[in-house]
């Protein structure tokens, strides 16, 4: 059966359509926008998510504009928007928006 390849929302690359992550930005769900703690539906411009009530607007840490919560680098300055989990063993990368580690539950540094 043929799939047909679609843009990735993240990066604008074409990607097989049944792709959940994206290959090119490592973006998970790349075509539909997700609330990065609960995974529900999001759509552009809203300030908080709907299901869960975590608010979708950060504070870029290098140039200090405010940016979607759910991106995963600054389209003002090209930072990246992810901190590390502080637990030396899992050393997962995030969103640092979410304080806590989705993996372990430590907190999340810049």
């Amino acid at each position: 059966m043929a799939v047909y390849k679609h843009f990735c929302i993240h990066c604008a690359k074409l990607i097989p359509g049944d792709a959940n992550v994206c290959p090119y930005c490592g973006a998970e769900d790349p075509f539909n926008l997700r609330c990065p703690r609960c995974r529900g539906p999001i759509e552009e411009g809203y300030k908080a998510c709907p299901s869960c009530g975590l608010e979708l607007v950060a504070r870029c840490p290098s140039c200090a504009k405010d940016v979607p919560a759910y991106l995963r680098a600054c389209p003002h300055c090209a930072a990246s928007m992810l901190g590390t989990c502080s637990n030396r063993r899992c050393g997962n990368k995030q969103l640092y928006t979410m304080a806590v580690c989705t993996k372990c539950k430590s907190k999340v540094v810049i």
